[in-house]
């Protein structure tokens, strides 16, 4: 769910330890014959989310318990370290048997350069079982075959402290964009800032909810280069999205205060994100229904048909030329079962890509279950090819820290996308 800003320029600083990528692999493995991987009783998965090292320490004790193949997380909390590790390591001899990635234009990057193994027929399997939702096939796929698996599948909502809303006299959720404005006022009364807002990686965060809400085939066609940038819709979203910053709705876009200890601390009242958000909320002993809840964030436009829902889901990779391939196959296969998903979805209070795996949270379960109900929207990170967000990032990190004239930003931005574009054609 993140991504760099200037690679080149960390190249050098996480080289050393892409040099020293260790093998993946515990004792006691018999010596492979000419040809074969070499078998592992444990794999190192590499990931983005350091926050999370519990849950994977917890899932990889499962598949030890169910196949006899243990996963050991090795967690970065810095997103540009972490992105320029990974691609450095595809040059070293020993290749990350398991990493995060990104689905859209990141993955369909290493696609092209056949860094990741091909998993078309897990899928097809997957599907048939019923253990993966055949939409979700759409953004692993690249030309006729699937790559990577699913690691989540998150939909973005708004979550709040529960006891902030009582104090500021808010009874129920907000139902419209007009009701969700006033209770904002009431939160401004008591002073506690209603929205959270970062300068540095989420700062996409309300671009696309206001889009989304407003105009959903232009946040569609955005994507796809059919429109741009410096359209009025969007010149309008930037305005709308700047009025709701001059009007003091969003917490300090540069604080270093994590966004669950804003929320727990009743710094902040709502946090726009992604359902995996439970699982942060419930490491710092925060109780859903209890201390904390959600609800799906109203359309700014009132008159479209479906409510629109941020959409995301985040893969679980490995190189194409790992050494331990069957083990890793192996483990992948167990990663999308009900069992293995019922287990990840609970170590964190999250939901599954599983529709089959058992989640606990009552709130979270329902909301599996009404999803269809919503036009599904890809998030913004993955929707946006990775050189026009990489500079809409900077941007829009720019805007939220001191707001103006949104045209200068959108006129760059649209500049990185029409060199894409030509590329593309």
């Amino acid at each position: 769910m993140q991504r760099k800003t200037n690679r080149k320029a960390l190249a050098a600083l996480v080289i050393a330890g892409a040099l020293a990528l260790s093998a993946c692999g515990g004792g006691g493995a018999a010596a492979p014959k000419k040809g074969e991987d070499k078998p592992v009783d444990s794999l190192k998965f590499y990931n983005d989310k350091g926050g999370w090292k519990d849950a994977f320490t917890q899932v990889g004790a499962a598949s030890k318990k169910d196949i006899g193949v243990g996963m050991q997380p090795v967690g970065y909390s810095d997103s540009n370290t972490y992105t320029a590790f990974i691609r450095s390591s595809f040059r070293t001899k020993e290749k990350a048997d398991l990493f995060t990635w990104h689905t859209g234009k990141e993955l369909q990057d290493l696609v092209d350069q056949k860094l990741v193994a091909d998993t078309t027929d897990q899928w097809t399997k997957a599907i048939a079982d019923g253990n993966i939702p055949e939409q979700l096939k759409q953004y692993f796929t690249y030309g006729d075959k699937q790559y990577c698996v699913p690691l989540n599948a998150g939909y973005w909502v708004m979550y709040y402290n529960k006891a902030v809303f009582k104090k500021a006299g808010i009874t129920d959720t907000p139902k419209s964009w007009a009701d969700m404005i006033k209770d904002a006022d009431k939160l401004k009364a008591i002073g506690v800032k209603p929205f959270y807002q970062t300068n540095i990686l989420f700062s996409f965060v309300w671009f696309e909810t206001l889009l989304a809400g407003k105009d959903p085939d232009l946040y569609d066609a955005l994507a796809a280069g059919k429109a741009k940038y410096t359209d009025p819709g969007v010149v309008d979203v930037m305005n709308e999205w700047k009025k709701m910053i001059d009007a003091g709705y969003f917490s300090d876009p540069g604080s270093k205060t994590e966004p669950q200890a804003q929320l727990k601390n009743g710094d902040v009242a709502m946090i726009n994100f992604g359902t995996w958000f439970s699982g942060n909320l419930n490491t710092l002993k925060m109780k859903a229904g209890t201390d904390y809840d959600f609800f799906v964030i109203p359309n700014v436009n009132p008159a479209l048909p479906k409510t629109s829902m941020i959409f995301e889901t985040g893969p679980v990779c490995s190189a194409a030329a790992s050494d331990h391939a069957s083990t890793v196959q192996k483990w992948t296969d167990w990663w999308v079962t009900p069992q293995a998903q019922t287990a990840w979805a609970n170590s964190r209070g999250d939901l599954s890509f599983n529709p089959k795996a058992e989640v606990k949270d009552p709130a979270l379960a329902q909301l599996n279950k009404d999803v269809n109900g919503y036009r599904l929207i890809n998030r913004w990170f993955e929707a946006t090819p990775v050189p026009v967000a990489n500079k809409a990032l900077e941007v829009f990190g720019a805007f939220v820290t001191k707001p103006g004239d949104p045209m200068p930003g959108l006129q760059k931005i649209q500049a990185e996308a029409d060199a894409y574009w030509a590329k593309q054609k």
